[in-house]
């Protein structure tokens, strides 16, 4: 325990430490953010990402102010909610009821932990870093504290854009959507290291691994200027100039593919490696303690994730529909699928298998929610039950790496199946929405200049860019928590389990 609380005093203290002046100084202009589509967004409807500029370009005074829809704001802290569903207690309890009962406690703490520090790690500086103007890499210090969320110039919340010209939603409901998602990337990766990685360890491990990997893979892929600072073609180049540097390659990804799945998979898949084997695996069973558990956890990810992919619109709109009707198809598709592959496999299908199917379905289908059609949707979902059961089959066998709750063979091979194919079937010509006309009026793109090679090429690079970034921060982040605390509980505590040794408690009573 002291070694925990030594760890978040240091990793918080050095946060905190020279910034809290800063944060009582005046408010800047207010922020323009968004979610958008990286080649393509700047209609209410345009699928993609997210961002906040500190600063908008000059408006006439004379213009009438952006008032906040209340419809849409009511709709995005619904789906925040959504989101936190999803994690706690969706995430716990599907990862719970996989691990053996003496580890099941410390799973859900590790979950519950994770995300609650990420979140306050976002208010304090990731927000900042992810949403606000600075380089191509990492963003700015000016929501540092969140300052300047409350303009006193204007007496009222500042406004974050959505994806339509002049149409907003308050900046702190924004901020506190994009704080959900942060939270349960982190609390993916434990799944990876489940039952023998020491708690502090863990919460370390999560400080350096969210400052240098989550939040500037957010901000290259989901930061750009808002769709009012394209006033003309003339400062199209200028804008694009100032955005992230995935959105800048015109990579899509609607509601985190990237910079949630493919993400977290990598850090999950370092940290199998580097944490090692558990005792007895490939020897001793191991096999899930409850499945009925699983099964309730999958079902509220999958409710959970029509918040986590339809609230990606920043309206409640057709885009925000075509998200949710996307996210609803592609996972039924995706169980379907895991079914038909296990019973030619084995001759039966598994209720484990039915739901890391939908899971399977759910990840695909993130990075082209808004980006494809509803044909495109199916086929993205069926394919992902086939790819999840090899991933956590065939590929988990290739790779040799003790990943406990499959977090590469699900999040991973589904989240790179989902991110490229996002290139294929956002062509009109296949059915999906394509270059959307506000970009084509801003741009003087047109839709023939859709190209599914290019833009596959384009997402190949963007996946390629996340699993070289994150792998690079996880293998460091590990090693220095490794050389200050140690990865590994002891061999005793890991026979004990990770409930009595860690935390005291039991998740049952016999």
């Amino acid at each position: 325990m002291k070694k925990l609380l030594v760890s978040l005093a240091l990793g918080l203290g050095l946060l905190t430490a020279g910034s809290f002046a800063l944060a009582q100084t005046a408010a800047p202009a207010a922020a323009a953010a968004s979610e958008t589509k990286a080649a393509a967004p700047a209609d209410a409807a345009a699928p993609a990402a997210a961002v906040a500029a500190p600063a908008a370009p000059a408006a006439d005074a004379s213009a009438p102010v952006a008032v906040p829809n209340k419809g849409d704001t009511a709709w995005m802290m619904v789906s925040t909610l959504l989101v936190i569903l999803m994690t706690v207690p969706g995430l716990a309890l599907f990862y719970g009821g996989l691990v053996r009962s003496k580890n099941m406690l410390s799973v859900l703490m590790q979950v519950m932990v994770t995300f609650s520090l990420i979140v306050v790690l976002w208010f304090i500086y990731g927000y900042s870093l992810a949403f606000t103007e600075g380089g191509a890499f990492f963003g700015g210090w000016d929501r540092l504290f969140m300052k300047g969320i409350w303009d006193n110039a204007a007496g009222t919340f500042a406004n974050a854009s959505t994806f339509s010209k002049g149409v907003v939603i308050p900046e702190i409901v924004f901020a506190a959507f994009q704080a959900t998602f942060a939270g349960i990337t982190g609390a993916l990766i434990v799944g990876a290291f489940a039952e023998r990685m020491k708690f502090s360890a863990v919460l370390a491990f999560m400080v350096l691994w969210f400052t240098f990997s989550y939040a500037p893979i957010a901000h290259m892929v989901w930061f750009w200027m808002g769709p009012d600072a394209y006033t003309g073609k003339e400062v199209v180049d200028a804008m694009n100039g100032k955005a992230g540097y995935l959105w800048q390659m015109g990579a899509l990804d609607f509601a985190g593919g990237t910079v949630v799945h493919i993400n977290a998979a990598v850090a999950g898949l370092v940290g199998a490696f580097m944490v090692g084997k558990r005792i007895g695996y490939g020897k001793e069973s191991m096999a899930p303690h409850s499945l009925t558990l699983t099964m309730v956890g999958a079902s509220l990810l999958w409710v959970g994730w029509f918040g986590f992919n339809a609230g990606s619109a920043l309206e409640a709109n057709g885009f925000a529909a075509l998200a949710f009707i996307n996210t609803f198809g592609a996972t039924a598709a995706a169980v379907l699928a895991w079914c038909v592959g296990e019973t030619l496999m084995r001759g039966k299908a598994s209720m484990l298998g039915a739901a890391s199917g939908a899971v399977a379905g759910l990840v695909a289908i993130t990075p082209a929610a808004g980006n494809v059609g509803i044909g495109g949707a199916l086929v993205i979902g069926f394919l992902s039950g086939f790819a999840g059961l090899w991933g956590v089959n065939g590929l988990k066998k290739l790779l040799g790496a003790d990943d406990t709750l499959d977090v590469f063979g699900v999040h991973g091979v589904c989240g790179i199946l989902g991110a490229i194919l996002t290139g294929v079937f956002n062509s009109p010509s296949l059915g999906g929405p394509g270059y959307v006309a506000d970009w084509v009026t801003a741009t003087g793109v047109t839709a023939g200049d859709f190209s599914i090679a290019a833009q596959v090429w384009i997402q190949t690079k963007a996946v390629l860019t996340t699993v070289i970034w994150s792998g690079v921060v996880s293998i460091v982040s590990f090693k220095l928590v490794d050389l200050v605390i140690g990865l590994r509980v002891t061999e005793e505590e890991e026979r004990e389990g990770l409930d009595i040794s860690s935390h005291g408690e039991t998740a049952y009573h016999r």
